[in-house]
């Protein structure tokens, strides 16, 4: 019920004069600035969340070091907010973009992460490990200067456009392999390191998506062709992390519409496979704790205009909480916010303001972000020295040898166009 557009009388007594109070109170107050329980994740104090943004920051054997410590405090300074930890690797094989991705498979990566989870707690706030695997995302190259054994793998046998080489299937001597690594990094982000939640990374183009769509799966086995079996392997791999870690600590993020890695070609609708998916995990784990879903309108971290909607899986998650993400401005948020129960994230805000949740609350001006900045390695420039509103100092400047990072991280995404 709209309350602001509703007329409505109450008779006076005490119990009528409180739950009078309380309707004043969340009419004054809009809705994405309210509290929001989220199971036994936390108690939120508002509905503002920091999406995952891969930056690069860690030290070159995928640990996490001090500046990303103060890079996430600074953002949790407000308490009850939640923080979504940018995508880290399952395993070593899983990897294949730069060393300084995280992982979270040995202790030294653990450590770093426990030290983040620390930080976020001690201002009161949530934190969700992101559990990321590249599958033919990967970079062959550096997938090689990682381990020349590991394979370079995927669902099918689809070659990336501009990649030098196919990608190998997984086996299903694979595949059982990949669902434990899963859940084992799950276990040792909630047990070793500390996190309130992990939240599975199925979209994207990365591996669990690469399953999910005909562009990328071609198999003839149980993992391919109809939608119950294209689903199968992301199923497995939740299934297993719930069991891991119990299903009320689990989210998921999809993206229905995604066309990174030459996904331009694909032309399928993906509402019949990714609605029975959502379907069956909402029958088969009805505690889950969350589904995060990426708007159509974002493609590859860019905006672009796409005539298509996920009200599909919202119409099939009704009831459950909901995460969406995706080129959300404030007004956007708002509205959007007032007319659903949704929580938003935001990401390349949260980069450019680590002070975004006061700034959003107090209708600050936001400080614009800086491409040039996203993914330059090991380095605090671009990263802590973005001022919050109160402080006096200047803004970063661009970084001039952008060009050669973002090349590095971003060889395979032949997909989005350049300058998009």
């Amino acid at each position: 019920m709209n309350l602001s557009r509703t007329s409505f009388k109450l008779h006076t007594s005490p119990h009528t004069t409180r739950v009078s109070t309380h309707l004043r109170a969340s009419m004054s107050t809009p809705k994405l600035f309210q509290p929001y329980k989220l199971g036994s994740i936390g108690e939120l104090k508002h509905r503002i969340v920091m999406a995952p943004v891969t930056r690069n920051r860690g030290n070159n054997k995928h640990v996490l070091v001090e500046r990303s410590v103060e890079h996430y405090r600074a953002r949790s300074v407000v308490p009850g907010t939640l923080i979504i930890g940018e995508a880290t690797y399952i395993a070593q094989k899983a990897s294949g973009y730069t060393f300084h991705v995280p992982g979270i498979w040995n202790d030294e990566q653990i450590a770093g992460w426990k030290k983040v989870v620390d930080a976020v707690h001690a201002n009161g706030s949530y934190i969700v490990l992101q559990l990321w695997a590249l599958g033919r995302a990967a970079i062959p190259e550096v997938l090689e200067q990682e381990d020349p054994s590991l394979p370079y793998v995927s669902a099918g046998d689809i070659q990336v456009e501009g990649v030098s080489k196919a990608p190998r299937p997984l086996t299903h001597a694979d595949i059982k392999e990949y669902v434990q690594l899963y859940a084992q990094a799950a276990r040792n982000g909630m047990e070793k390191a500390g996190f309130d939640g992990v939240e599975i990374h199925g979209g994207n183009g990365y591996i669990i998506d690469q399953f999910l769509k005909d562009r990328t799966n071609n198999r003839t086995d149980e993992y391919g062709g109809s939608d119950e079996n294209k689903a199968r392997f992301a199923l497995e791999v939740v299934e297993a992390v719930a069991n891991a870690v119990g299903q009320d600590k689990v989210g998921l993020r999809l993206a229905p519409w995604q066309t990174r890695f030459d996904y331009r070609l694909y032309r399928d609708d993906p509402k019949p496979t990714f609605g029975y998916l959502v379907r069956q995990v909402r029958e088969r784990l009805p505690d889950l704790a969350y589904l995060h879903v990426i708007e159509p309108r974002i493609q590859d971290s860019f905006e672009i205009e796409l005539n298509e909607t996920n009200d599909f899986l919202r119409e099939l998650w009704k009831g459950k909480t909901y995460m969406t993400a995706g080129g959300f401005t404030r007004e956007m948020a708002l509205e959007h916010a007032e007319h659903t129960d949704e929580l938003i994230g935001f990401g390349r805000a949260f980069i450019s303001n680590p002070d975004l949740v006061e700034r959003l609350q107090k209708n600050i001006p936001l400080t614009p972000h800086d491409r040039t900045h996203f993914y330059t390695l090991e380095t605090e420039v671009g990263y802590n020295d973005y001022p919050r509103h109160d402080e006096d100092k200047p803004i970063p400047p661009p970084n001039e040898n952008a060009i050669a990072s973002l090349e590095y991280v971003s060889a395979v995404r032949k997909a989005v166009n350049e300058g998009q």
